[in-house]
C-alpha cells in the first residue's frame, strides 16, 4: 500500500492539488494553459503496474472533469506518452526495451522532444478551441488502440 500510495501522489494527487490552488488564487490570468502528463497505460492499463496505471487514468478523468468548469478561456488537456527512449526506459532490459519500441507504426521509441512538442501545442495560444483532450504520444502504439 505504501507504493500505491506514493505512485498516486506524485502522478495524480499532485496535479489536481497544484491546478486546485492555482485555480482557487486565481493565480492564472485568463487564457491560461493547463497541461497534464497522462500515458498510454492510462488508457490501456501496464500489466504489473496498476499503481501507475490507475494514477495515469485519475489525470485523464481529472482533465475531463476540470475542462467544463473552467472560465476565461483557461484550457486543461494531457498527453499521453507510449514508450519514449529515455535513461529511466535505458535501463529496461533488452527485450523488453526493444518491445515497446516496436508496438507501433512507426517501429521504434519516441523520444522526449515528441512529448514536449504535444505539450507545446497544447500550450500555444492558437489552441484555444481545445479543452478536456488528451492526445496520445505513442507512434499509433498498439497497446491502447
Amino acid at each position: 500500500a505504501p507504493l500505491w500510495d506514493l505512485v498516486l501522489n506524485i502522478n495524480l494527487s499532485s496535479a489536481e492539488r497544484i491546478n486546485d490552488y492555482l485555480l482557487e488564487n486565481e493565480a492564472f490570468n485568463d487564457n491560461a494553459r493547463i497541461v497534464c502528463v497522462s500515458s498510454i497505460s492510462g488508457i490501456a492499463g501496464n500489466l504489473g503496474q496498476t499503481n501507475y496505471a490507475a494514477s495515469k487514468a485519475g489525470v485523464i478523468g481529472l482533465v475531463q472533469s476540470v475542462a467544463p468548469t473552467l472560465k476565461k478561456g483557461i484550457t486543461i488537456n494531457a498527453v499521453a506518452p507510449g514508450f519514449i527512449e529515455t535513461a529511466m526506459t535505458a535501463a529496461i532490459p533488452l527485450q523488453i526495451r526493444e518491445a515497446g519500441r516496436r508496438m507501433n507504426s512507426m517501429s521504434q521509441g519516441g523520444q522526449p522532444v515528441d512529448v514536449a512538442e504535444a505539450i507545446a501545442w497544447f500550450s500555444n495560444p492558437a489552441s484555444g478551441g481545445l479543452n478536456g483532450n488528451v492526445v496520445r504520444v505513442c507512434g499509433q502504439s498498439l497497446i491502447g488502440a
